[in-house]
């Protein structure tokens, strides 16, 4: 079962001359509807704002919030410009995120898609960056465990940017195990293969840094040998995937060369994944991507090979009772 969720509010915060705006989201919408996917609109989360605080603490919530009151320009980087509606916009994506996790659990084999911006995988704990102010699946992840009593969490980041924000805020523990595949060297700067977690969390994250110029062949390998075999070691409960479409071969702002087949493979490969190991339960949220036109395709090729696989849950059976975790829950 698959499920889209957004809000309108996503659409409100929108830069002028800014390459991550509100027509990706639009164009995403539009090409979900056409896929026939259920979008589901349920409006403010009574959790949101207790939910972000725990991530990225009080104080960086209030600057954002005065900043915005203000009318600053943008806040800590050019790449993060604020409009009157940033606060509200960044806050709505969050809120999606934890609808669609909340819906997530409740049933097995379910697949659900956060539609929502600004995108949140380089938003750390105190600071803003690469277009993201909130870290809207970091946030998921604590209402998970909090909320739902999840004990174990693995991240794929397939965004062509490394995901610093979301490895900074879970290096530091081996609950939320890490995994990305990213164009590197690029910004901003960080997903080197050494870069393994710190103190608690020291290897519980894996970076697969990819050079510019590499195609569907090298995704496929970095999958079969690298990402594949780390989600799966860490047995999540609940995959979660930082989906950005920026690895597309036209995209402006990547230099990877993934074509369709590409996120074809990974929605496939996850979705076969999520079947053996956690009952079917992925929680995708979108990030980057940036070539308008193309974006809803390749959101609609991920999504529909990723339902695909849905009912390999059922032939599986009790899947944790055939690897013998059945007794756990």
């Amino acid at each position: 079962m698959l499920a889209a969720f957004t809000d309108p509010r996503c659409l409100s915060h929108d830069p002028p001359g800014f390459p991550e705006r509100a027509a990706r989201l639009s164009a995403v919408l539009e090409g979900l509807g056409a896929a026939a996917i259920e979008i589901r609109r349920p409006g403010p989360h009574a959790e949101a704002l207790g939910a972000a605080r725990e991530v990225h603490g009080p104080a960086y919530l209030e600057r954002l919030q005065r900043a915005v009151e203000r009318g600053d320009g943008l806040i800590d980087s050019a790449d993060n410009p604020l409009t009157p509606a940033t606060w509200e916009a960044s806050l709505a994506a969050v809120e999606s995120a934890l609808h669609a996790a909340d819906w997530l659990m409740a049933g097995p084999e379910r697949r659900a898609f956060a539609a929502v911006r600004p995108p949140g995988h380089h938003a750390e704990r105190s600071r803003a960056m690469g277009f993201c102010y909130l870290a809207n699946l970091a946030i998921a992840a604590r209402h998970l465990q909090a909320r739902h009593g999840v004990e174990r969490l693995a991240v794929y980041d397939f965004d062509v940017h490394h995901g610093n924000g979301t490895q900074h805020l879970f290096e530091e523990r081996c609950d939320v195990v890490f995994v990305s595949t990213h164009q590197y060297p690029f910004y901003p700067g960080t997903g080197a293969a050494s870069e393994r977690g710190r103190g608690a969390g020291e290897g519980c994250t894996f970076n697969v840094p990819l050079a510019a110029g590499c195609d569907d062949e090298a995704l496929a390998r970095a999958l079969e040998e690298s990402v594949l075999p780390a989600l799966e070691g860490a047995r999540p409960d609940v995959l979660l995937v930082s989906a950005g479409f920026d690895a597309w071969r036209r995209d402006p702002l990547g230099g990877l060369r993934w074509s369709e087949e590409s996120y074809r493979r990974i929605g496939e490969a996850l979705g076969e994944l999520a079947a053996r190991v956690c009952d079917g339960r992925v929680l995708t949220v979108l990030e980057g991507g940036y070539d308008v036109e193309a974006l809803p395709g390749l959101v609609a090729t991920y999504l529909t090979a990723l339902e695909a696989t849905a009912g390999e849950a059922r032939s599986l059976g009790a899947g944790r009772a055939v690897d013998g975790r059945a007794d756990e829950r």
